[in-house]
């Protein structure tokens, strides 16, 4: 099943889509939310693969002509806002089988990341697999 995108997600869709240097307490200013809010929202995205990159939009237009020789044209994609009435939900796929996750995914936090499973079995093999490599990431974490 789908992750459903509430009000806060879509704010903040919008806020990155109108400026993607906000600082997280800049956008919880604005949609009147918290920064911790903002921060767990945001990496939710980026967790469950939704938001792959805050990326710029150059002006080409600026570089003289032997800059633009050397730099390959670059495709603007251009972006409207997020219509917040639209009910929006993200395709969500297990981190171990890649199959997609019908009903609420069986989450795993570590780090300051988070995993999405269609089973707990698909959770305790990843664990299982990949143990070594949560318990540095994890250490790593705690030792900042």
């Amino acid at each position: 099943m789908p992750q459903e995108l509430d009000e806060v997600d879509i704010a903040i869709l919008n806020s990155l889509i109108e400026d993607g240097r906000k600082s997280f307490r800049q956008i919880g200013r604005e949609i009147k939310v918290s920064t911790p809010t903002v921060q767990a929202r945001y990496r939710r995205l980026v967790n469950l693969g939704f938001i792959k990159s805050v990326s710029p939009i150059l002006d080409m237009s600026k570089l003289d002509k032997k800059s633009k020789k050397e730099i390959k044209e670059i495709s603007q994609v251009k972006t409207s806002k997020v219509e917040s009435d639209n009910s929006l939900s993200v395709k969500v796929t297990c981190d171990f089988c890649n199959e997609p996750i019908h009903g609420s995914p069986k989450v795993m936090k570590f780090a300051k990341l988070e995993r999405f499973f269609c089973c707990t079995s698909c959770r305790s093999l990843y664990k299982e697999k990949y143990g070594g490599r949560i318990r540095s990431l994890s250490k790593e974490i705690n030792e900042i």
